[in-house]
């Protein structure tokens, strides 16, 4: 592996496939001992396509052990989602870091007076897999 070779030192995990959304979701999220690389190794990245209607606000929730969630405080966040209201904010890629110590971080949408939605993808940017996670998204 060359010193510059980010292709084989990152993954890339999708947690929402591209869809129009008209009501709130959760991702199914990460689990991430998974992968290695330190607090520092995991990135969530938000794709949205065209946007309609609704106020789409995004945030993450990390999790001990898969079952009770909290917001993240924003001492572990690198940068923060800003909320799609507007087609000012359509076709965009917004990112956020995560350097929390939870095993699993999930992202969650609140969607409110939507009728046809936005479309948007929530993806991961990991460092360091150990094995590629199995199943599909959400």
């Amino acid at each position: 592996m060359a010193i510059h070779d980010l292709y084989n030192r990152i993954g890339v995990v999708p947690d929402l496939n591209p869809a129009a959304r008209t009501a709130s979701v959760n991702s199914g999220g990460i689990d991430r001992t998974a992968f290695e690389g330190g607090i520092d190794s995991l990135v969530g990245v938000l794709a949205v396509g065209a946007w309609t209607d609704g106020t789409h606000t995004f945030k993450l929730q990390d999790s001990p052990d898969n079952s009770v969630w909290t917001d993240v405080a924003a001492t572990y966040l690198q940068g923060s989602f800003t909320a799609i209201t507007s087609a000012g904010q359509q076709n965009a890629v917004q990112k956020v870091g995560y350097s929390g110590i939870q095993r699993y971080v999930r992202a969650v949408d609140t969607v409110a007076a939507a009728t046809t939605g936005a479309v948007y993808g929530f993806f991961w940017i990991v460092g360091g897999a150990h094995y590629l996670p199995t199943g599909s998204p959400n």
